[in-house]
């Protein structure tokens, strides 16, 4: 008796990773602030920001400095609204953080907004004097605050603002 074994190929669309087109240029991340208008920060711009350390100990328990910017100062360099007009139903507007690999978390705007918290949340890019090696960065969460670290996103590419205020015209409840 003779078998015959049926191989079947499917080709799916990834779901996850995000594409070529959304990792950006070498090194850039994209922000886009609540009004969808999207920044591609280069490397070379987001060294410019106010830079800022965190010692804390990793998901291994060994200390570690890391350093970067706050992500509310991020935010900032791409048009969000924060400070004093982050009020109303702008409040409800949260942040969705995406990595290279499709892992996603998500904030609330006035959860980093330095304005309205001394929460730190750290968009990292360099740990223990070090530029962030490739299965880490360039770009990397720090929340040194939260007791496990599961929103310590890796490989950090986009950042959104997203809208969670009612539609216009309509009240809160």
């Amino acid at each position: 008796m003779r078998r015959v074994f049926v191989l079947a190929v499917f080709a799916l669309a990834p779901v996850g990773p995000l594409s070529a087109d959304d990792k950006g240029a070498a090194g850039a991340l994209k922000v886009e602030n609540e009004k969808g208008k999207e920044t591609a920060l280069s490397p070379e711009a987001f060294a410019k920001l106010p830079r800022q350390t965190v010692k804390v100990k990793d998901a291994k328990g060994n200390p570690a400095t890391y350093e970067g910017v706050l992500l509310g100062e991020v935010l900032r360099s791409a048009g969000a609204t924060l400070g004093k007009d982050l009020r109303g139903p702008l409040l409800a507007n949260y942040l969705l953080v995406e990595a290279a690999d499709g892992y996603r978390v998500v904030f609330a705007l006035p959860e980093v907004d330095p304005d309205m918290t001394d929460k730190v949340v750290l968009l990292a890019d360099r740990k223990d004097g070090k530029p962030l090696l490739g299965g880490e960065g360039p770009y990397r969460l720090v929340v040194p605050d939260d007791k496990r670290p599961m929103r310590w996103v890796k490989q950090v590419a986009r950042i959104s603002v997203r809208g969670g205020a009612p539609a216009a015209g309509k009240k809160p409840n």
